[in-house]
């Protein structure tokens, strides 16, 4: 074969992988808007207030005859969306790598989430249980979905572009969020222009967030490939079926024989804790503590949105410079100081709250995207999905334990400052966590070649 041929074959499969690559972009296009207008700005306010709305005189409400602070109700579903996620997303990554076969798991994900925030235009009264349900279906799906996306990372990218790649795919994801968030605001401030109630308004920003995840998860379904994994033998097909925390045991238990991958995915579950617990309850606390209206709330995550588009691409930048690992660790410390500082927050003074929103925007996106490229190089080949499912289990779809904190803290002092504070420890127990593990040796020990510079 000459030389010529080679080049060619060459150039042919770098377009490929780069038409690949484009393609996985817009999956963070789609879904991102889900986790932005309906997770972030308008379902926790809405629904905390369909709950109140329902409560008794002490206000608590009552779902399956427990008594619940409607303060605490949303908080509590998140918990609940990640319990189902837990049982069905190690049984979906096994499947798909046993199979090879993640983009009919990845549609079924996508549209059954799709499906369930488009429903949410019905949620309107006192129909807070409608709610909760609609939450969990929707919060698990994108779970899932996240779970088989983040897998493709290490199949469509050379380890020396996945901070590149995974850093692009988040900048998409948060120009998606804030591009709607500016119709949402338009929408939600001038609704008595449209002839809508604002309580119908909300709703319809809810719905057309599934829509549009619905939409646009065409492009991604269509240009990803399937890849036909080897057969991994009957203990493997066995694990397959187990169900789901059994699943996820064997998955642990697979990765003690790489306990530095581990580690790492540990400290990440801490640290990533705190950060989604931030990302869904920001707004509950902008409304309900420091007395913002929802226009200030969607205008201040609108901020975020289009700096985390920079701050990921900047962050990807410095990654180059000093590796991902302490890129990851520096911005624990920014994290850290700016959830701070947000306990201080006057009430009734937006400006300062913009000033938080800049700052969790500058390191939002960028320590999401390194930490999914970092990880990816920790996983064994034909482990990808199997592995990410635990990775997900704290990621976009998130974690249990903080949104139980946040909510538990309320419950129990009636004060989001107290709620909001509490949650520094995810950040600095994650930032020692993740200072204590080798990722050059944790790279080479999962059998993969390690870059330049990580």
């Amino acid at each position: 074969m000459g030389t010529d041929t080679l080049r060619t074959e060459a150039a042919d499969g770098a377009a490929d992988r780069r038409r690949e690559q484009r393609g996985w972009y817009f999956y963070d296009w789609a879904c991102s808007v889900y986790s932005t207008s309906v997770l972030t700005v308008f379902l926790g306010p809405y629904l905390t207030s369909v709950a109140e709305s329902a409560a008794d005189a002490d206000g608590y409400v009552h779902p399956l005859g427990i008594p619940v602070r409607a303060g605490s109700f949303f908080a509590y579903s998140v918990s609940l969306s990640v319990i189902v996620a837990v049982l069905v997303m190690p049984l979906v990554g096994a499947a798909a790598d046993r199979s090879g076969r993640k983009k009919p798991l990845l549609a079924a994900a996508a549209y059954t989430g799709a499906a369930a925030t488009t429903c949410m235009f019905f949620l309107d009264g006192d129909r807070y249980l409608l709610g909760g349900l609609l939450l969990v279906v929707a919060n698990a799906a994108q779970s899932v979905a996240m779970m088989l996306y983040n897998s493709y990372l290490p199949q469509i990218a050379p380890p020396e572009e996945r901070d590149a790649v995974s850093s692009r795919g988040w900048a998409f994801g948060y120009a998606a969020g804030a591009l709607v968030l500016v119709v949402n605001l338009i929408l939600y401030t001038a609704h008595d222009s449209f002839g809508l109630s604002e309580s119908a308004a909300v709703r319809v920003c809810l719905a057309s967030a599934g829509l549009w995840w619905g939409a646009f998860a065409l492009i991604p379904l269509r240009r990803l490939r399937d890849r036909r994994t080897p057969a991994r033998g009957h203990d493997s097909a066995r694990k397959a079926a187990l169900p789901g925390f059994r699943q996820l045991a064997a998955t642990v238990r697979d990765m003690r024989r790489h306990p530095l991958t581990l580690a790492f995915l540990l400290a990440y579950l801490v640290y990533n804790d705190g950060i989604q617990t931030v990302i869904s309850q920001a707004s509950v606390y902008g409304s309900e503590e420091l007395d913002l209206g929802q226009s200030t709330l969607i205008v201040a995550v609108l901020l975020v949105q289009l700096l985390a588009v920079a701050g990921a691409l900047a962050l990807g930048r410095l990654a180059r410079t000093y590796g991902a690992k302490r890129t990851i660790l520096g911005s624990l410390v920014a994290w850290t100081v700016t959830l701070a500082a947000g306990y201080f927050l006057p009430a009734g003074e937006p400006v300062w709250f913009f000033v938080l929103a800049a700052g969790i925007g500058l390191v939002l996106g960028g320590s999401q995207a390194l930490s999914r490229s970092l990880f990816s190089h920790l996983v064994p080949p034909g482990k990808e999905a199997e592995y990410f499912s635990a990775y997900e289990l704290s990621d976009r779809g998130m974690s249990w334990l903080g949104p139980l904190l946040f909510g538990l803290t309320y419950q129990l002092t009636g004060s989001y400052r107290d709620a909001i504070i509490s949650l520094v420890a995810f950040f600095v127990l994650g930032f020692v966590l993740l200072a204590r593990v080798p990722v050059r040796r944790a790279i080479g020990d999962a059998g993969n070649p390690v870059p330049e510079r990580i």
